[in-house]
């Protein structure tokens, strides 16, 4: 009851503080204020460490909804966790999590950026490595060492910081934004960016992070560390418009958001196939924030939370009604047996496709409107759309898997929704995720935009939704397994389902020469003409030297008499000498 008590008690303190966040948040937007609180820690000697704390509607809003977030993933565990004998330690990491996220987002200042960031990193590889098997191992080291480049970027921006002679950036973007120094200043904050979001080349580690328990990915993948990236962009975002730095990170946000569609398409992993389509939408943010928009980046990323989070949820009940099983092929007439759960799974997965006036729809539609507006070149605008249809192809493709068909898992195998910790979680999040997006609407864009587009562009989203869902419902149903070694699709079902060979660019592909020159030096040096010439030769002289000292002492009778004999010949000699 103990271990309860602490999950119980951590619910009832976030949720409060996500309240008390969301209506201080409204006060400071209605009001049009922001708090730039500055703590001096300790003074010594006319020098003074000065932590800077800013609060404003953006840092509140959404610190609401990561604590809103991480409290239900709590309640969540309780029962989801509730075997493990480690729980406490459980909770405690998720905790320490959700703090280095609190201290990033209220952070104006490079240095406090990078303790949060850091303890993100660090704490994201514990929870990684939490189930503590070799597959979790070789993940939490494929995150922690991808999120470090990003570690030495954020600390290489650091040191030229200092030609301004402060950490707190938010003085100086506007003012400084066409200096040498702040150009090469936000080129190291989009790679940092880049690393903590999953942006290409840095994709592979996000969909090995599934290793982690379940309600650490649907906080990971929701509210808390990918995001990190895109909020920090959203604060630099000054840098970004109409140079070739948000030129470079709309390309690869596009093609971000288009490989990692694709590769949902081919997977057959239910957390990896959520976990890809994270990857979809933090593209979709990333080239938003390039366009120059990024309060729409900022709305998208809030209602994307809410329903990735439920998302999440629902995968993390199957997985543990389904004895642990993750192949969605395995599936089938969930919808028979887990109703509840289901319809959360499905209304989450609408309010990802954007299904009209759930969550996603109010952000997605607009971003898909505004980029019709906006003067961009046709590739931009092809990844746009088409990745749109790729989000909605997979997504009624996991439908289909988990709701028709018969099922394939065990006979008399009991699946039910009886928990209830784990289904008050997902129906709270399930509300959210049907009025989050009008609610949110209505207090970020309170002045109503005329957006006036041709019929065929007006419709154009709808349009490429509704070809993405048949073909997705259709390629599934006619059994269409593109990875058939009959059709000659093999190899184009391979490169796409493999995130474009990404993983082995970037990890085996960088790691290959090092570890046989290792190898190498392993075999040749520490194991060979080193021990050769030294421990091993060593340890042979002193045995031997051992051996003899002990045939010498073994007081045998022989050898007694012998050293008599050579006695009384020594003496004889002596004498005679003298």
């Amino acid at each position: 009851m103990k271990n309860l008590s602490i999950c119980v008690i951590s619910f009832i303190s976030l949720f409060f503080l996500s309240f008390t966040s969301f209506f201080f948040g409204m006060k400071m937007l209605f009001s049009e204020m922001t708090y730039f609180i500055e703590w001096e820690v300790i003074s010594l000697n006319s020098s003074m460490i000065v932590m800077t704390f800013l609060f404003d509607w953006m840092s509140l809003l959404f610190m609401s909804f990561v604590l809103l977030i991480s409290s239900l993933v709590i309640y969540y565990s309780k029962e989801y966790m509730g075997g493990d004998f480690n729980i406490n330690r459980f909770i405690m990491l998720v905790l320490l999590f959700v703090l280095s996220m609190m201290l990033l987002i209220i952070s104006p200042n490079l240095i406090s950026i990078l303790l949060g960031w850091d303890g993100l990193g660090l704490v994201s590889y514990c929870l990684v490595i939490y189930f503590q098997n070799v597959k979790s191992y070789n993940a939490g080291m494929l995150t922690a060492l991808s999120n470090r480049i990003g570690d030495v970027a954020l600390l290489l921006a650091i040191a030229w910081m200092m030609n301004y002679g402060s950490w707190n950036y938010i003085f100086y973007l506007e003012l400084m934004k066409v200096d040498y120094e702040m150009s090469i200043i936000i080129l190291l904050v989009m790679l940092a960016a880049m690393t903590k979001s999953a942006q290409i080349p840095f994709s592979s580690w996000l969909p090995a992070a599934m290793a982690a328990p379940t309600p650490v990915s649907a906080l990971v993948h929701s509210s808390t560390l990918v995001t990190a990236g895109v909020y920090l962009l959203i604060r630099f975002n000054v840098l970004l418009v109409d140079s070739m730095t948000g030129s470079i990170l709309l390309l690869i946000g596009g093609l971000t958001m288009f490989m990692s569609g694709l590769g949902a398409n081919f997977e057959f992993d239910l957390k990896k196939i959520i976990a890809l389509s994270t990857l979809s939408q933090l593209g979709l943010m990333m080239s938003i924030l390039a366009m120059g928009f990024p309060k729409l980046a900022f709305f998208h990323l809030l209602t994307h939370a809410l329903f990735k989070a439920l998302l999440f949820m629902c995968a993390g009940a199957i997985i543990h009604n389904m004895s642990n099983f993750q192949d969605i092929r395995v599936m089938g007439s969930l919808s028979v047996h887990m109703p509840l759960t289901i319809t959360c799974l499905n209304i989450a997965n609408l309010a990802l496709c954007g299904m009209p006036f759930l969550a996603g729809f109010y952000s997605k539609d607009l971003i898909l409107e505004i980029v019709s507006m906006s003067y961009l070149n046709i590739f931009s605008f092809f990844l746009y759309f088409f990745s749109t249809g790729l989000t909605v192809c997979y997504s009624f493709r996991l439908v289909f898997y988990s709701l028709t068909g018969d099922e394939n898992c065990f006979p008399m195998h009991y699946m039910s929704d009886e928990s209830w910790c784990m289904l008050r979680s997902q129906l709270g999040l399930m509300i959210m995720s049907i009025i989050g997006g009008s609610m949110l609407s209505w207090l970020i864009f309170p002045v109503p935009s005329m957006i006036l587009l041709p019929f065929y562009l007006k419709n154009l989203t709808l349009l490429v939704c509704i070809f993405g869902g048949v073909f997705g419902y259709l390629v599934s149903n006619v059994n269409l397994y593109f990875n058939n070694k009959s059709f000659n699709m093999y190899e184009i079902s391979y490169f796409s389902g493999s995130m474009w060979f990404m993983p082995y660019i970037s990890t085996f592909g960088l790691i290959f020469y090092p570890l046989t020159l290792g190898n190498y030096s392993s075999s040749g040096l520490d194991q060979g003409w080193s021990e050769y010439f030294g421990s091993q030769s060593i340890y042979l002289m002193l045995m031997n030297y051992s051996k003899f000292n002990q045939l010498m002492q073994n007081n045998n009778l022989k050898l007694y008499l012998m050293t008599f004999v050579l006695w009384v010949i020594l003496f004889l000699v002596l004498s005679v000498l003298t």
